[in-house]
């Protein structure tokens, strides 16, 4: 078990021993087979770390760059600088360097040819790191050598993955931080928690290595599985592996985030009000490098899952107040409560078929109720007359649109910004001939072209205190006849097109 107070560098725990150690990579590229067997026998048993050398061989400078392409992990290059050419270790190393962009690998040129040292502006430009005669190294010299390359390849490591750990942080601080459902949270940090591992993230369940992420809050259900355990996605919580349950139930360690076992690692993200999500990654071996920054991560998604808990909460309460608002103003006008819930509904669904985002569909589902409220303004006398109105009448009637609008436009919530939005143009018709303003076409905003055909739509299915509900085959022949006219012809052709979706939200809430 890692708790926060663990090494920042690579932990005992973390790295193997024994026969099954990582070894250190040592290329020697060198045109002659003695230096290749000297080096060899002069660092035979040699370890750092409890870690052994594996010997990497190359006679050509051309070969040395593909021994490099081939071994990206290569600790040390032991270079010749002539061997096909007077320059070909140079050349390999320039390769090698710009190439193949390996900065890591520490170099140091070896030559027989005393008096060949490359020029000061060419060890810079490729980070060679030392220049040797050969006649000068000696067994504890190259013992010495190796010994001091290695180290500095391994702070260069541990200094890439703390850079790395760093950015996953901030990143996930301008992404998956966003997320505003708890579910869809806990799926992107999941995804960056196998990032920060360094697992690659595949659907592909043939993979040794996997996460998925659990909601432990009734009921308990899988969120998101990917890699060798994307066959749970989507799947009860029941058909976990007894092993994994147990794991994940048990919880974490008296003050930690997470527990780590030689080929998983689970961590707990504990919200407000009973609210959990257990994140699992799965590899044959789990390294942890920095714990420090996992222990950051975690923290930080914590958090993000607490706000998104309470931005659910919050704007569930502001889904149900403007429900209740746009109710109370259908009542006023004796039209059933329902008629505002189904058009939020086919708005909604009308806008991600239109290419909304989801989020400013979902918005726009919650803002059309409230495309009337400029009625509440309107006298009862002409607002519920049985009968035709009068050209004054229908004068009066039509302010409502601005009248809305300006009862929400001085408002800076997201929601009843867009309410004041298809308030004001929920009566523009495409070819001009609406009201307030006579747009036309696309200068109307989309959210009032989408509220101006779900009104439409369920205003003739619906009975009202001047008609009775028209015939669905009537209804749509209207929504033929008006595409160009008074529908955006676009979004007419996605509502016919998906007909039977907008009529099961009608059938789901009658009147």
């Amino acid at each position: 078990m890692e708790t926060a107070d663990d090494t920042l560098q690579f932990a005992e725990e973390d790295a193997p021993t024994g026969s099954d150690a990582r070894p250190w990579k040592l290329l020697i590229c060198d045109d002659d087979q003695e230096i290749h067997t000297v080096t060899e026998l002069a660092l035979r048993g040699f370890r750092l770390e409890d870690r052994p050398l594996q010997f990497v061989h190359a006679y050509t400078g051309a070969e040395g760059v593909e021994a490099a392409r081939s071994h990206p992990d290569l600790a040390l290059i032991l270079m010749d600088v002539v061997m096909e050419s007077d320059d070909a270790g140079l050349r390999a190393v320039q390769a090698i360097r710009e190439e193949l962009g390996n900065r890591r690998a520490r170099v140091v040129l070896r030559t027989g040819q005393p008096g060949q040292a490359p020029e000061h502006d060419v060890v810079t430009r490729f980070d060679i790191n030392d220049y040797k005669e050969k006649t000068e190294l000696t067994a504890k010299k190259l013992f010495t050598l190796v010994y001091t390359s290695l180290g500095q390849y391994a702070e260069l490591v541990n200094r890439d993955v703390r850079q790395m750990c760093l950015e996953s942080v901030i990143e996930s601080a301008n992404t998956v931080f966003r997320r505003r459902s708890p579910d869809r949270l806990a799926s992107g940090v999941l995804r960056r928690l196998l990032g920060l591992l360094g697992l690659p993230i595949v659907d592909d369940p043939t993979v040794p290595q996997g996460g998925l992420a659990v909601a432990l809050d009734e009921p308990l259900r899988v969120l998101h599985a990917v890699g060798c355990h994307a066959e749970l996605e989507g799947r009860p919580y029941e058909e976990l592996p007894r092993e994994l349950d147990e794991a994940i139930r048990g919880g974490p360690p008296q003050g930690c985030l997470w527990s780590r076992s030689s080929d998983r690692l689970i961590a707990w993200l504990q919200a407000d009000a009973g609210t959990s999500v257990a994140l699992v990654a799965t590899a044959p071996s789990i390294q942890v490098i920095d714990t420090h920054m996992l222990n950051l991560f975690l923290e930080g998604s914590t958090i993000a899952l607490k706000n998104a808990q309470l931005n659910c909460q919050m704007e569930e309460s502001q889904r149900e107040l403007v429900l209740m608002l746009g109710e109370a103003i259908e009542r006023r006008s004796r039209e059933t409560g329902n008629h505002v819930r189904r058009v939020g509904e086919y708005c909604r669904r009308l806008g991600e078929l239109a290419g909304l985002p989801p989020a400013e569909a979902e918005l726009l589902g919650v803002a059309a109720p409230l495309h009337d409220a400029g009625k509440i303004a309107i006298p009862d006398a002409i607002l519920n007359k049985p009968g035709r109105h009068t050209d004054d009448e229908s004068e009066i009637m039509r302010t409502h649109a601005a009248l809305g609008a300006e009862i929400f436009q001085t408002n800076d919530l997201p929601v009843l910004q867009a309410a004041a939005i298809v308030a004001r143009r929920h009566h523009e018709r495409w070819d001009g001939k609406g009201y307030p303003d006579r747009l036309a076409g696309e200068d109307i905003h989309i959210y009032g072209r989408i509220v101006a055909l779900a009104d439409v739509f369920d205003a003739l299915c619906s009975s009202r205190c001047y008609k009775p509900a028209w015939k669905m085959d009537e209804v749509l022949e209207v929504i033929r006849t008006e595409s160009g006219k008074h529908f955006d012809p676009e979004l007419t052709r996605l509502f016919l097109d998906h007909i039977d979706e907008f009529i099961a939200i009608r059938e789901r809430l009658p009147d």
